[in-house]
């Protein structure tokens, strides 16, 4: 049988040949091969084990893979080298496919051995191991059916006889109801058994609890609004679509999931920095003292795990390597959707409503005076500053020529114009060059502030937060209202806008569409915006492909100093908004992409396995 995990095992062991007996030569065990025995009774080999199972769990976008899909939607544009995230014509078929069984498998095998094997592991780290794998499998099997819809559901090896006939091991696929239901029931059979108290990178209660809070909202959803489309996407045996009268099963337990966490006091919101724009990004980053965060994939530049995201997507002047990109850049769009702390629309003002005129501020920021302070726990602007360096943000200036203003602009970073004062700030933004923002904006979350960590030889060992407080927030939210508890989901959602600066008790009032806006902006660049989309059943609405949907496209902010010699409003600032240059394609998302297809060759080597659907 072949066994993966002995060579990871094999790999971090020290084998230390000791001297031997001439005659004992023959009779000495090998030192390169560990029994079954030896790997299923040995703690640190099972928990090394675990760590690569933990390293395997997929993500569509995080930061040490698959990061530069955040530039892929609506969140940002592509600003680096090879812009062809800028002209998705539409998404693939195949696009957030996934039915990768080696996981599972490992899982299984791990399961069985550990019964079979381990008769020196006290009863408690069996039931601890075994707990933590069935969580590992849980999760993956959400990660497949979010994307696939159901999977067939695999709880034990599939041993293949050599008897010529492959049937018995032909499964097809499970009910994507009972994929979720399968997920709540392995949650639930070993959230008591998973001990790790207190760890955001391994499994414990919380974390258990965590996953099925989001996978019941996600079926919930599914359940609710897929059955609200004019053709519900279904498929006869129910592999694809939820009855909508499970929906309130599945909110419920959302909900009840997400209160468990909450009332627990297990974690709490980060609140420890007095600036609110710093203390959010600190929520997200911090790694000490940070009881928001429930789970973590974490990084460590002593042990070299470590990743290049700070490296690839820093603002451009304050980059520590000359190489170095920024490849991911925000879009107004984004932007925009942060409120004012007045509770009012969060389309920034640069004309006047009588006249058209610009609107001339003082400094850049005070265009976003009085925002949600998560706009700036989450993206550099104009006029802000990441680890203490100013990051100059200026497209040219508007020369006043007597009627009106012409543009100047300069392709060299950092230029002055005649008049000695800055012409285009080192940080852009430009229209066309490229590692330069082309919207306007750059990340601030999940950006590493330590020094050295936007350099090639160092890098960063910045945390991906897979569960915080923050999320269940929203989650319980989403699902109090969706099951009339609207006095409870308002609470809920005020408590995580008080945090970003708003009043208490801000919103009187609520419905889903705030809802999704605020996990928009609360969970920016946290791998949630398309899977959001996709369980509400309105991608197809946001992204549908049309030059004359907002939605659809990508913007930019532009801002300009005035140079009006002798006029007041000289050497102020205006702000232009335009079509985010090199953004060739407005985003189409079709109804064929809420179920991904699956690959001809699972199909040629199960013919039970049938088709999604439009593919």
């Amino acid at each position: 049988m072949k066994l993966n995990y002995k060579q990871l095992i094999l790999a971090a062991l020290v084998l230390l040949v000791s001297s031997c007996k001439e005659g004992d030569w023959l009779e000495r065990q090998s030192p390169t091969l560990i029994t079954e025995e030896q790997v299923w009774n040995d703690a640190k080999m099972i928990t090394s084990l675990l760590a690569n199972y933990y390293n395997r769990l997929p993500a569509h976008t995080q930061l040490d893979n698959g990061w530069a899909e955040f530039a892929s939607y609506d969140e940002a544009m592509w600003s680096g080298n090879d812009d062809g995230r800028n002209n998705i014509i539409s998404y693939g078929f195949e696009r957030w496919r996934l039915w990768d069984y080696s996981l599972i498998r490992d899982i299984n095998l791990a399961l069985e051995s550990i019964e079979r094997y381990g008769n020196t592991l006290t009863a408690a780290q069996k039931t601890q191991f075994s707990a933590e794998l069935r969580f590992l499998r849980a999760y993956q099997y959400f990660e497949l059916v979010k994307r696939m819809g159901g999977v067939p559901l695999v709880t034990k090896q599939l041993i293949y006889d050599f008897s010529g006939d492959p049937t018995p091991l032909q499964q097809p696929r499970n009910k994507e109801a009972e994929v979720y239901d399968f997920i709540a029931s392995e949650l639930d059979a070993v959230k008591d058994q998973l001990g790790n108290s207190g760890s955001n990178t391994r499994a414990n209660k919380y974390t258990a609890l965590a996953l099925k809070s989001r996978a019941m909202l996600y079926a919930g959803s599914i359940a609710k609004y897929n059955n609200q489309m004019p053709a519900p996407i279904t498929l006869p045996n129910g592999e694809v679509g939820i009855p909508a009268n499970r929906a309130t099963d599945y909110y419920t337990k959302a909900l009840a999931a997400a209160k468990e966490i909450i009332n627990s006091g297990a974690y709490t919101l980060y609140q420890s920095n007095p600036n609110l724009g710093e203390n959010f990004f600190e929520a997200i980053t911090k790694k000490v003292n940070n009881r928001e965060v429930i789970m973590a994939q974490d990084f460590l530049t002593a042990k070299d795990k470590r990743h290049g995201f700070t490296y690839d997507n820093i603002a451009r002047g304050v980059r520590e390597d000359n190489l170095g990109s920024s490849a991911v850049t925000p879009t107004l769009n984004l932007v925009e959707d942060y409120e004012y702390l007045d509770g009012s629309s969060g389309e920034l003002k640069n004309r006047t409503a009588d006249n058209g005129d610009y609107i001339y501020y003082d400094r850049p920021q005070d265009i976003f005076a009085n925002k949600d302070a998560r706009l700036y726990g989450t993206i550099i602007y104009p006029g802000t500053s990441f680890r203490g360096q100013e990051v100059q943000i200026q497209a040219g200036v508007k020369v006043w020529n007597g009627s009106a203003y012409q543009n100047v602009e300069s392709n060299t970073l950092g230029a002055n114009y005649t008049d000695g004062k800055l012409l285009t700030g080192t940080s852009g933004p430009q229209r066309s060059q490229t590692e330069v923002s082309n919207t306007g904006f750059y990340l601030r979350k999940y950006i590493d502030p330590a020094p050295m960590a936007s350099t090639r030889g160092v890098r960063s060992d910045m945390w991906w937060v897979r569960f915080r407080l923050g999320e269940m927030y929203l989650n319980a939210a989403e699902a109090a209202l969706e099951l009339g508890q609207t006095a409870d989901a308002l609470q809920y959602v005020n408590t995580l806008r008080q945090r970003a600066g708003f009043p208490a008790n801000s919103l009187k009032t609520l419905n889903i569409q705030k809802i999704q806006n605020e996990r928009r902006v609360e969970l920016a660049f946290e791998d949630h915006r398309v899977w959001d989309l996709k369980r509400w059943r309105i991608a197809h609405e946001i992204w549908n492909g049309s030059t004359s949907n907002p939605d659809a496209m990508a913007f930019a902010l532009y801002p300009y100093r005035v140079v009006r010699p002798g006029d007041p409003k000289d050497g102020k600032y205006i702000f232009e908004k335009l079509a985010a240059p090199r953004y060739r394609a407005p985003r189409l998302f079709q109804l064929g992409n809420y179920y991904s297809s699956i690959d001809q060759s699972v199909i040629n080597n199960n013919p039970k396995i049938v088709r999604n659907p439009f593919h």
